[in-house]
């Protein structure tokens, strides 16, 4: 099975209204072309060739090595575009999908049977439709006896045409051979002056070649994005696949309308998701966790048996047991281990936190090493920054650290240290002693009268 894929990219997307290329904007967490490639990987494609022009170097950050891609620098129609892929698949005897960047919805299942079944039929060309009650604005699949005739776009299209309610969805299989042939053909000769793909059917129809239809069941599958509203609409239905997928493996959603997970987050069964929670970018959730009422968790990785409420966890690892919120915030490059507990309005940042530290309120931690069980009072701080350079704090285990305390880095702090309420520490503190450094109380009886 040989298969080569086109993926159509070059256009300004000017509905959009964005400077940024249409095709990497995100759907869900991803770019489009990236979840368009990701798709077709389950194909097992030979080479992914994308045709590029508008802001190809912002597409190609995308992508990266992912595609190769040839230059369209003139955007003159679909037809136009494929043919600059001439020479890249120059002796090429196999099949070529073509598809457009903006059609993120496009499922895998879709694409391996549209293929499947251009191969089993013999056909030199299969075409991706769908059935509409209302057509208008999609090319018409004109068919006799089965087979497709041609296509015909909405503004070529006569009253009776314009009756037919099996639409082009924009995806096609071809022999490669027998598609540039064709494409050698074509003409501008339309309302537009471009050059159609869709010209092609007619051309092979007319040399008596076998073109057929595919039709899709789900017809929003085929929804290209053209605005900032469609772009609103793709990204809701892949939440909500991703949501009920998550459902479906074991994850409790009591609201699947207001939770928000990106396509590449994993959670694992028994984990509930509340309200208002936002999970994104390569985050990972164990078993038998709670997220809870606007919590953001980002890149992050969670293990089992961890409560998290209203709260923010950036580039972190929280291992299984820890229990946080609400209104904590975890910073990158931090790791909790084992039944730590993170208390409202606490910061931690760049720290490792070792099993059964507790910081319950009102506290920074940052470029921190606190050892097990230590307990971390009421507004302490980490004095991590001198106005040029961060340093480090070290506390050792079982260490007490006494409310409104501030610990000045670089400063170690050693196991079972006892640190007096409200005492500024700028010297090391040896194991199992107690530091005290705060004014002296002053009492002045008989003061106000």
């Amino acid at each position: 099975m040989k298969l080569k894929t086109l993926i159509l990219a070059a256009g300004k997307g000017t509905r959009m209204k964005s400077d940024m290329p249409k095709v990497i904007h995100k759907v869900n967490g991803i770019p489009m072309i990236t979840k368009i490639i990701d798709t077709l990987s389950g194909l097992n494609p030979e080479e992914n060739i994308l045709i590029l022009g508008h802001k190809k170097e912002e597409v190609l950050k995308v992508v990266g090595e992912n595609c190769d891609y040839v230059l369209q620098t003139e955007q003159l129609g679909t037809g136009h575009a494929v043919i600059q892929a001439k020479e890249k698949l120059e002796g090429y005897d196999g099949d070529v999908m073509i598809l457009c960047g903006d059609t993120p919805l496009l499922r895998e299942s879709t694409l391996k049977s549209l293929y499947e079944y251009h191969k089993e039929s013999g056909a030199v060309t299969t075409i991706l439709t769908s059935i509409y009650e209302n057509p208008f604005g999609y090319g018409r699949i004109v068919k006799e006896d089965g087979l497709v005739k041609a296509i015909v776009e909405e503004k070529e299209a006569s009253e009776e045409i314009k009756k037919i309610k099996e639409v082009n969805a924009g995806v096609y299989c071809f022999n490669s051979k027998e598609l540039f042939k064709a494409l050698d053909k074509i003409d501008n000769n339309n309302e537009k002056g471009e050059y159609y793909l869709t010209d092609v059917i007619g051309i092979q129809v007319s040399e008596n070649k076998k073109v057929q239809s595919f039709i899709l069941e789900d017809k929003m599958e085929i929804l290209g994005v053209n605005s900032k509203v469609e772009l609103a609409q793709a990204g809701k239905v892949l939440r909500d696949r991703k949501n009920r997928e998550l459902m479906e493996e074991g994850v409790i959603l009591i609201d699947p309308e207001t939770t928000y997970v990106e396509e590449s987050v994993k959670v694992g069964r028994d984990t509930v998701l509340y309200p208002g929670v936002v999970l994104q970018g390569k985050t990972v959730i164990g078993e038998n966790c709670e997220i809870i009422g606007n919590s953001r968790i980002i890149d992050s990785v969670l293990g089992n048996n961890i409560r998290v409420e209203s709260s923010v966890i950036e580039e972190s690892i929280l291992e299984d047991g820890v229990t946080m919120g609400p209104f904590a915030h975890i910073r990158p490059k931090s790791l909790l281990k084992e039944k730590v507990h993170i208390g409202n309005f606490v910061e931690v940042k760049k720290s490792t936190l070792e099993k059964g530290v507790k910081a319950g309120h009102l506290t920074y931690l940052g470029d921190a090493q606190v050892g097990e069980n230590t307990n971390i009072g009421a507004g302490t701080i980490t004095c991590n920054y001198d106005g040029v350079n961060k340093f480090k704090t070290v506390i050792g285990k079982d260490a007490f650290i006494g409310s409104d305390s501030m610990l000045v880095a670089p400063v170690n702090i050693g196991e079972k240290a006892l640190i007096g309420a409200g005492s500024v520490i700028t010297k090391d503190v040896p194991s199992n002693s107690l530091a005290v450094s705060r004014s002296k109380q002053i009492i002045k009886t008989d003061w106000r009268k």
